[in-house]
């Protein structure tokens, strides 16, 4: 079983505040995302992702983002498990996040 690490919204928020070269991609379904997505974020709904992983850049990082930290961790381990190696679920979701949204 391939890891991911864990990030905190305080973390994350940092990380976006310094600009880092991070993909953000959020893994809740249309009717969630529409009630705000961290600014940037990339919206692929957690069933769709094996037919989307193309979509990803292994050789960046990526944060998952769902609504409590459950389905962005079946994503991060499920691209973990497809040869990804810096893969980050955002612990407590949305529900925790600090920052913007749009």
């Amino acid at each position: 079983m391939a890891k991911y690490q864990k990030v905190t919204s305080q973390e994350l928020f940092d990380r976006m505040d310094r600009r880092e070269d991070l993909i953000l991609v959020d893994v809740r379904e249309d009717g969630e995302v529409r009630t705000g997505k961290i600014p940037g974020a990339k919206h692929i709904p957690l069933r769709e992702l094996p037919m989307r992983l193309s979509e990803l850049d292994p050789n960046r990082e990526i944060v998952f983002v769902c609504a409590g930290g459950n389905r962005s961790k079946k994503a991060c381990q499920y691209v973990a498990d497809q040869g990804f190696d810096a893969v980050w679920n955002l612990e407590g979701g949305m529900k925790k996040w600090i920052g913007p949204v749009e």
